[in-house]
């Protein structure tokens, strides 16, 4: 049985960054959608309610990433945020993103990263059924000492 790919939603100003970052996740097996500003972001996240992840651009030229972070997580916040910049300008603001990374992390780091983080975003984890624990652990546990 073939898995759904993940779906990225990639937001950035600049073309060449864009087309790059897309390439290199759609190489990887992942689904792509791009956005070249936040109100086309907003209208991509509205119309695709598969998104497991967005990528986008702290310092976009018509606004900073932090604004798009904020509006997004209020569409839903279950989908993971990565803002994508320049590690001095984005440390004084608070940040609604998952992560923060700079635009300079490797195509490996950043692959790894968007797997960790597409991997968290389908609901709670599922519980772990535990052993029971062995009689004198039991003793011991409920405060009865041997």
């Amino acid at each position: 049985m073939c898995r759904p790919k993940k779906v990225i939603l990639l937001v950035g100003d600049n073309e060449q960054e864009l087309s790059v970052l897309k390439f290199t996740l759609a190489t990887n097996g992942y689904s792509v959608l791009a956005a070249t500003n936040s109100s086309e972001a907003v209208d991509v996240f509205k119309s695709a309610p598969s998104i497991d992840l967005v990528i986008a651009d702290f310092g976009m030229s018509t606004t900073n990433g932090t604004p798009l972070a904020e509006r997004l997580n209020r569409l839903n916040s279950n989908v993971p945020i990565i803002l994508l910049g320049n590690p001095a300008e984005m440390s004084n603001d608070p940040f609604p993103a998952n992560a923060l990374l700079a635009k300079t992390i490797s195509s490996t780091e950043l692959l790894e990263r968007v797997k960790f983080m597409t991997a968290r975003k389908r609901g709670p984890r599922k519980k772990v059924p535990t052993q029971e624990p062995a009689a004198s652990n039991r003793l011991v546990a409920q405060g009865v000492y041997t």
